[in-house]
């Protein structure tokens, strides 16, 4: 990790064939991030197939056929840094997988790149990821039309569909006066993307997609909110005691403090804090940590727990309302329906108690109230019941927790994040 320097995850969205993993490539291509032995390895492969005026297009190329192989490059999380920044840049090479990971956890995304083609302007994903991004609280956004080559770098163009964006963008409560455009052809040029706008958009007078990415804000961590950890193992360590493991999402931590560890109601004092075997005086949001708790043993805590403080315990819930997107669901969702929900790092079984309301995913409007079943591609509000004691917050209090994803049968059926609580009665 770059020392110093804060780090930052920024995800690249848009309708498939807009450019995104283009416009990936050339930021990666232009910044010397990718590793040296790949270009050679690719060079060597130009040279063998008699292309020696290799270009972008053609690394392009074998990072797609590789991750369609699945072979070395993952082009889904790459490292790039800036003068500012440490980033990691999340390629979702399709939605479905890119919804999983945002509410899993698995990338937490600071911020979105939409790239939008300004030959053919706003396209059904578009909607649907913009919609996204915005129920899965990513509040900086950076738009880029892409393909200006395709318009002959007109400026008319660019303002047509911008136009386009900034009203599909208005109805989700963005202020689009503070998102960024840049018009862009990842493809064909730099221009706009590290090198000023120059011969074909001379027109253009504002920052490159590089500048604007150092122009975000780093996030902020949330250490004024009550203390989670949700733990995801458990060690009981000869002479020293019982030793949970997890991640701070929000709070402090620090030895001395009384814990509670919900949903099984084990209380204990931390006596020491451990993070890469050194220990700690503090533990901060995104710390790993192990911490060693007097007054519990192994069998009181498990994985799928919430430690939190005393004071104010992690949210055991009776039931809770969310609004979910069907990702996948082979037939359709119906009252009664019982997946399992992976929250943090507990996976328990919920029931569908009720189906509220079907919402539209581009504006969130209602489309239909009481529905009798749910479908792919469908986004709705429903009441949810745990069938064991699981801990889940309001995603507007603790985002981390307040996200899951919906599994059935091996695949991620839905996803979605919790709007409402009903604490169970102690």
């Amino acid at each position: 990790m770059a020392e110093g320097k804060p780090h930052m995850n920024v995800v690249f969205v848009g309708h498939v064939d807009h450019g995104k993993s283009t416009t990936v490539g050339r930021i990666l291509f232009d910044t010397g991030n990718i590793p040296e032995q790949e270009m050679k390895k690719i060079q060597e492969e130009a040279k063998k197939l008699g292309k020696e005026t290799f270009g972008l297009a053609f690394v392009m190329d074998r990072m797609k056929e590789e991750r369609e192989r699945g072979l070395t490059i993952d082009v889904a999380h790459k490292k790039l840094e800036t003068a500012k920044y440490y980033f990691t840049i999340i390629d979702a090479p399709g939605h479905r997988d890119f919804v999983k990971n945002m509410i899993t956890g698995a990338s937490q995304a600071d911020a979105a790149v939409l790239v939008v083609s300004a030959k053919e302007g706003i396209q059904p994903q578009t909607k649907e990821h913009a919609w996204l991004i915005k129920t899965l609280g990513v509040n900086q956004l950076i738009v880029a039309i892409n393909k200006m080559d395709e318009v002959d770098w007109k400026e008319e163009r660019f303002n047509e569909v911008k136009k386009q964006v900034e009203d599909l963008l208005k109805p989700l409560g963005t202020k689009v006066d503070e998102v960024p455009f840049v018009p862009t052809a990842s493809f064909v040029t730099s221009e706009n993307i590290t090198k000023k706008a120059g011969e074909h958009m001379g027109w253009y007078k504002g920052p490159t997609l590089m500048e604007l990415l150092d122009s975000l804000k780093p996030p902020q961590k949330p250490v004024d909110k009550p203390l989670r950890i949700p733990i995801q193992d458990v060690y009981s360590i000869t002479g020293v005691g019982t030793v949970p493991v997890g991640r701070v999402e929000t709070g402090v931590l620090k030895p001395g403090d009384k814990l509670v560890f919900e949903p099984s109601g084990a209380t204990g004092e931390v006596k020491s804090i451990e993070m890469h075997h050194e220990q700690l005086e503090k533990a901060e949001p995104g710390d790993n940590i192990g911490f060693n708790v007097r007054g519990i043993s192994k069998d009181q805590v498990k994985r799928g727990d919430v430690a939190g403080p005393v004071n104010s315990p992690p949210t055991v819930v009776e039931d809770f309302t969310a609004q979910i997107v069907v990702l996948e669901h082979p037939t359709a969702i119906t009252k009664g329906y019982t997946p399992v929900f992976h929250c943090h790092t507990a996976q328990v079984a919920c029931t569908f108690v009720e189906l509220i309301k079907k919402i539209d995913p581009a504006s969130g409007a209602v489309k239909e109230e009481n529905p009798e079943f749910l479908k792919t591609g469908d986004a709705a509000i429903v009441k949810l019941k745990p069938t064991r004691p699981l801990v889940i917050e309001k995603a507007a209090d603790f985002p981390p927790l307040g996200r899951f994803a919906i599994r059935d049968m091996g695949a991620t059926v839905g996803a979605g994040m919790v709007i409402d609580v009903t604490p169970k009665k102690k």
